[in-house]
């Protein structure tokens, strides 16, 4: 898979707020079919940086309701990417 493949859209929220300054880690939407080497080359050829640790989370769909009829929301992976020290996304950055 290509890089542009894997990554899908960064996660900007107040949670990975905390994480990103606390920790250096960064949140992504990834392809649900992206294991953590694929992931974890995407993110360097995609910004130019070195990652220390890939991990990642499957998030299951919502129940939701929409007048009688009830429906379930599509699944997504989660990948959350520490970076070595001294690296950062300026993409992240500029938020």
């Amino acid at each position: 898979m290509e890089a542009r493949q894997v990554l899908r859209r960064p996660l900007l929220t107040e949670k990975a707020t905390v994480s990103r300054e606390a920790r250096n880690e960064y949140a992504f939407e990834v392809n649900t079919r992206a294991n953590k080497l694929q992931i974890k080359a995407a993110i360097e050829q995609e910004f130019n940086v070195k990652v220390a640790d890939v991990r990642t989370v499957t998030v299951k769909g919502k129940m939701k309701r929409q007048g009688y009829t009830m429906g379930r929301r599509a699944g997504w992976k989660k990948a959350l990417v520490t970076l070595k020290p001294g690296n950062t996304i300026e993409l992240f950055e500029q938020t």
